[in-house]
Formats: structure tokens, C-alpha cells, sequence
């Protein structure tokens, strides 16, 4: 065990597709993980915008796509691949500029032979990927732009296009709901309203919207808000953070970089004294 660690502090994840591995990331360095999933990934039923995007594309009518995630380019590639060959749909992405916001949408694009025309440096938000736009002075004046979003929508990165000048198409592909079993979700609320967790660890702003939407449900919002404010907040990075201070919390720590390793080592390191801290204030 890491000589700098978590000490036995209960530590709450709301990681689903990866829970196990964090859980186990968080026990190789001394903490009690309470793993709760937040939320499970679900197919558009009906992926009208997709199928549009691909005609367009394929009429030529796109000077531009962003892409924002690597599960949701490949989630694009399955729903054109309904009505149009892979080949096609890569062949045809060839012709446009493509901006990629960070390193896995570059891998699937990479694996498809797609050329890249800007990607967003770390930590790979919405933020520098119009930062890059500009210093890249990519002019998107009267072009169509798609994005291919991810979950939820990004109105920000959206208004920043057409700031811009862009002709913006949203392409959602695939959007998070509640895990069908929420009971975990219930009892996390509860171990935070009981002052049980010291730690809680977010990886996507999604985990924060649905751990508040059941605690609504329950009546449990204000308990729950005041739980956290008495707990270690660690967020994975800046896109993250924006979504827990929009709920009134403040963040304790941010990893230096956006990935699930970095956020707990770091939380580890720090958590000792960040407990310590918040419980001295409370007193």
C-alpha cells in the first residue's frame, strides 16, 4: 500500500461502467470504497438526427464535425452503419475538418484513418477546444459544423460555434439515464447525510445530476446538499467541477490530469488533511 493513502476513510464512487476498477483502485490505497452507479448508458430509440447527419454528410453538406467522445463516435459509426456502410461514413469524414475535444475520440478516428484537423490540449474541455478554433484561426464563418454530442447536450461549446459563425447541427448519439436498481443510489444519499462518507470521487458531471435528481425524489435534496459540504469533493477535471459548484458545492480537489488514476492517487495523498480541514471548520 502507498505509504501516502487514504487512511480507512470510507470513500464514495458513483463510477458505473468502470465501478470494480476504481473500487479496487481506491482499496490499493487504504480507503473503505462505497461504490454506487450512477448511470447506464442508453441507446437513442429513435436516432432521427444521426441518420440526417449521415445524408448531409454524405451530400457534402458538412465543412466541419466535432467529436466529442470516443463511445459516442463509435455509437455514430453503428447507427450510420443501419443504412450506409463503415467505409462510406469514413471515406466521407475524410473530406471534412475534423476537431476531436481530447485523446479517445483521436484513437477511434486514428483507428478509422481519419485525418484530424485540431485537437483540444488537456484537460480537454469544451473550453480549449474553442481556445485551439481560435489560435488555430480556423474560420467557421457561414460553415456547417456538427457535433456529436455525448450524453447531454453542451450548450456552452454549442454558443461558442455559433459565436463564431458556425451553422451548428447537434448529432446526439447516446444519452445517459438512472441505473435501473437505484437502491445504491438511496444509500449512498444516506451514508452522506449521516456524515458516514469522508471522500466522494467524480468522474462525469452526470454522477452529481442524478445523485441530486433521486435525492428530489426523496425529499432528501437540502440533507444532502449539507451532507456534501461536509465531505472531500474530488472532481477528474474542470468540466466536472463546473457541474458540482452549479449545485452550490464547492470542489477540494481537481486532478492535475483527467484520468480515473490520477484522481485517486491524488485524492489519497490529500484527503488526510482535506478531512481534516472541513472538519474543523464545521466544528
Amino acid at each position: 500500500m502507498p505509504a501516502t493513502n487514504f487512511q480507512g476513510l470510507s470513500v464514495l464512487t458513483l463510477e458505473s461502467r468502470r465501478g470494480q476498477e476504481i473500487s479496487r483502485l481506491i482499496e490499493t490505497y487504504g480507503g473503505k470504497p462505497f461504490h454506487a452507479p450512477a448511470m447506464r448508458e442508453v441507446p437513442l430509440s429513435s436516432n432521427v438526427e444521426a441518420l440526417q447527419f449521415a445524408d448531409g454528410l454524405f451530400a457534402g453538406k458538412f465543412h466541419a464535425v466535432v467529436f466529442l467522445t470516443g463511445v459516442g463516435a463509435r455509437a455514430l459509426s453503428k447507427v450510420v452503419e443501419q443504412t450506409h456502410p463503415a467505409e462510406k461514413f469514413f471515406e466521407a469524414l475524410q473530406t471534412d475538418s475534423i476537431l476531436a475535444r481530447g485523446p479517445k475520440p483521436v484513437a477511434v478516428l486514428r483507428e478509422w484513418q481519419v485525418p484530424i484537423a485540431l485537437i483540444a490540449p488537456e484537460p480537454n474541455t469544451w473550453r480549449e477546444l474553442l481556445q485551439s478554433i481560435d489560435a488555430n484561426n480556423l474560420d467557421l464563418r457561414g460553415k456547417n459544423v456538427a457535433v456529436q454530442e455525448y450524453g447531454v447536450s453542451n450548450p456552452e461549446l454549442l454558443a461558442g460555434l455559433r459565436q463564431r459563425g458556425a451553422l451548428v447541427t447537434a448529432v446526439p448519439v447516446y444519452q445517459w439515464d438512472l441505473p435501473e436498481d437505484i437502491a445504491p443510489l438511496k444509500a449512498a444519499i444516506d451514508e452522506v447525510i449521516a456524515n458516514r462518507i469522508a471522500v466522494a470521487l467524480f468522474t462525469t458531471g452526470v454522477q452529481i445530476i442524478h445523485l441530486f435528481r433521486i435525492a428530489e425524489r426523496t425529499g432528501k435534496s437540502d440533507a444532502l446538499r449539507a451532507g456534501m459540504q461536509r465531505i472531500v469533493k474530488a472532481s477528474i477535471g474542470p468540466t466536472t467541477s463546473e457541474v458540482l459548484r452549479s449545485f452550490g458545492l464547492s470542489v477540494d480537489l481537481e486532478a492535475s490530469h483527467p484520468k480515473m488514476g490520477f484522481l485517486v492517487k491524488e485524492a489519497a495523498e490529500q484527503a488526510e488533511g482535506l478531512v481534516g480541514e472541513l472538519r474543523g471548520t464545521s466544528r
